[in-house]
This record gives C-alpha cells, structure tokens and sequence, in this order.
C-alpha cells in the first residue's frame, strides 16, 4: 500500500510528545539505533549552528560546492512552504513519495515512544541522506547545540558557528553566555570549527574556550581570517592569501560576514573538497536563500504596486535581526521612504525588533500570522510598534496592509514586510 501524503503522517507524528520542543538527545539515540544507526553513514557533514545566518551561510556552501560539480545533500529549518523544503537530497528537494516513505519508515520503527516532530523528521533526514550517494552533507542545527537532534554525529568535517544573539532564552538560557555555551559544543575534538564575527563581546570567549577545552582548531572571522566591502567586491584574506571575489547575490551588509564563513570552511575542508577560486566566485553569485531580504518581483502584491515602488520580504524574528534588517536599509534604500508590514510571534521580542526602526520607517501596518496559535495579534504588534515611536495600525491581512499604503498617495516607497518566518512563508504561498 502506497504511503500516506506527508501532511498526514506529520500530523500523527507531532502526537508523539505533548511538547514541540524538547531538548535532549536520549530519543533520537534511541530512534537512531532502532533505524540502524543511519547517522553513521553519511558524507562528510559540515554541521552549522547559531543565531542569525545559519541557513544564508549553508546557502553560500551548497552553491559553492554545486559550482564544484559535488553532489551535496543540505538539511535546514523550518520551512517556508513545504516541508519537504528542509530536505535537500544530492542536489534536489525531496519529493512526495520518498518523504512519505522514510517517515513512515521512522514511524514504524518509533512506534509508540515519545519523541519531538523535530527528532523523529530529522532520524528521517539521515535515513535519506543515509541511501543516497553524495559527497558532503551541509547540516543545520534547528534549536541550540548541545542537545539539538542533529548533534549526534561523532566525528563532522568541519563545525561552524555563526552570529550569536539572545533568542529562544527559554530554551538555552538568559545570557548570552548560556546561549553561546549552548552552540559552542557542535564543536569536536580535532575538528576544524570556524567561527564567524560575533556582536556581543562575550561570545568569542566562551567559544574560545570550549574549543580549546575539547583541542577543535579554531579558525575566527577577524582573527585567522577576514571579510570585508571594497566598493563591488568582496575581499577575503586568511593564512591562506587575499582573494577579491564578487559581493555576495544576497542582500544585507551582514551577509559579508556570512560569505566569510563559508569561504573559510571551505578552505578548512580543501584537503577532502578541493574547491577553486571560480567555483567560490560562481557560489557567491549564485546562492539562494528566500526570505532573507528578498525583493519580491512577481505575484498578486507586486502586480498591485504602482511604478517605482518595490516589496521585500525577510523572516528575521529577533532584535539582532531587527537591527541587520534597519541598518541594511539605512545603508541601501535612503533613496526612498520605507513602510513595513510586520506581523511575530509572541514568543519572541516584538519591541526590541521594532526598536530599530525608529526614525527610519514612515509608517507600519500590523498582521496576525495566519494560522499561528502563538501569533500576536494585529492590535498587540500595533501597540508595541507605537512604544517604538512608529506610526502603527492594525489591518486585517497582508494584501490589506499593502493596499492601505498605496491608498496613502506616497511617493514611490519600499514596503518590506517583517516579523517572522511563519509570515514570509504565507506571503510566499499567497503570492507565488
């Protein structure tokens, strides 16, 4: 009998356990043995934890080893519209059939037992990278570190830790510390870890010392290698030599930080992928990675807008990315007024996000998330958007915020449209 859709044997999987977050790594040790230990036969892993710039940089790698001519297999949460998104085998989503099939493979082989919908989908990704031939695996942590479902493989290529902020403190802790502490121990003795740039000053300490503790040789974006702006290129230097290289085809003056770090693990992994100059050039160029400062330019709320005037989307959802997001756009689009459409959850910091946006955007139009229990409402992120100092009102949904500003008679602005990744995928659903 052919396997149910994915939706549904999903939806009998989040049954499994009363909470969608739960760290520990007992249940997927358990999981994992019962399957065969699929974790243990994978390609060369390079495992990605942090904050902010987890998926961008996976972006840049898969490309760069695309350009390569490897086969790469890359896992990344959440999703923006399909599920099968997060699964990306040898060089493609996932299809229908074969999703269906591993999870209810890992089902069956979990039977009763509680496990997270994240655990038991992320067995189900090793189960598929498992039995399909590639030649290196990009894996991204979904939650923290030490007790995320993907830190279960022994011996990775290479570890990565990206920009570290405060975000899911409920989780990992109410300092920053706590929360590096948590991300610094992907790390593995003997295992290259590359570090990227990190804002808050507390956090290259504590990952210095985990990696000395446990003998990982550290490679640290301002350190042992840097990146930076020259006027259309991207300049990159390490022990390695200088390399002028195109800017990176994603928007955001942070993403210089996140090629750095995907040009330095690369350079870690040369002996096992050699990777040439062009192949990186051609990965900067070519990287995608949708609802990261993404100018929309097709579908129904393009279609509506007058000449001159753009949309863009990011799901950024926490006060680092607030601030990315705000100096991007100082930076960029002075050019012409900004408007935000901004919708988050209430797990999140709403305030600390909006902060950033004072003085900068004209006006704000709030949204529920469709669909979301944990959603604030239109009226709440309009109330918090106001203690911003912003012009806020609430409006019934995305088409109705994008309308209210063009019934404004502006001059040719930018709406960007904020909050959340749950937001970008339905404004990517809706308007695909």
């Amino acid at each position: 009998m052919a396997p149910a859709a994915p939706e549904t044997i999903l939806e009998r999987l989040q049954k499994l356990h009363p909470k969608l977050i739960d760290l520990s790594l007992d249940r997927m040790y358990r999981l994992l043995e019962a399957l065969g230990h699929p974790e243990r036969n994978l390609p060369p892993v390079i495992h990605i934890a942090g904050t902010n710039g987890k998926g961008s940089t996976l972006a840049y790698l898969r490309a760069i080893y695309e350009a390569a001519g490897y086969r790469v297999h890359a896992y990344s949460s959440p999703h923006l519209v399909r599920f099968n998104e997060r699964f990306y085998v040898a060089g493609a989503e996932i299809e229908d059939a074969p999703l269906a099939a591993i999870l209810e493979e890992c089902e069956r082989a979990n039977g009763d037992a509680p496990i997270t919908l994240f655990e038991i989908t992320t067995a189900a990704a090793f189960l598929a990278f498992s039995r399909t031939p590639a030649d290196v695996l990009i894996l991204e942590t979904g939650l923290g570190g030490r007790l995320d479902a993907t830190n279960v493989v022994d011996r990775p290529l290479a570890t990565v830790i990206t920009s570290i902020s405060m975000d899911h403190m409920q989780y990992l802790g109410n300092t920053i510390q706590a929360i590096a502490g948590e991300k610094a121990a992907i790390m593995k003795p003997g295992v290259p870890a590359i570090h990227a740039p990190q804002r808050f000053a507390e956090v290259p300490g504590v990952l210095d010392a985990y990696a000395a503790k446990i003998g990982a040789p550290a490679s640290r974006g301002g350190t042992e290698w840097t990146s930076r702006q020259d006027g259309d290129a991207l300049v990159y230097d390490s022990g390695h030599g200088t390399r002028r290289l195109p800017l990176p085809v994603l928007t955001g003056l942070h993403q210089i930080d996140n090629a750095g770090a995907a040009i330095a693990t690369v350079e870690a992994a040369m002996d096992r992928l050699p990777v040439g100059a062009a192949d990186i050039a051609q990965g900067l160029r070519t990287a995608r990675w949708p609802a990261r400062i993404q100018h929309l330019t097709r579908g129904p709320l393009v279609e509506a807008l007058p000449p001159g005037w753009e949309l863009w989307l990011d799901g950024g959802h926490n006060a680092d990315a607030g601030r990315m997001l705000a100096a991007t756009a100082r930076a960029l689009w002075a050019d012409r007024p900004l408007h935000l459409v901004f919708g988050m959850l209430d797990t999140k910091t709403p305030l600390d996000f909006l902060n950033a946006f004072a003085g900068l955007a004209g006006t704000v139009r709030t949204v529920a998330i469709p669909g979301e229990a944990h959603s604030l409402s239109a009226a709440q992120s309009a109330a918090l958007a106001q203690q911003a100092g912003l012009a806020a009102q609430p409006v019934e949904s995305v088409a109705g915020a994008v309308a209210d500003i063009l019934r404004a008679d502006s001059p040719p602005a930018r709406i960007l449209i904020c909050g959340s990744l749950y937001l970008a995928g339905h404004v990517l659903a809706e308007n695909g």
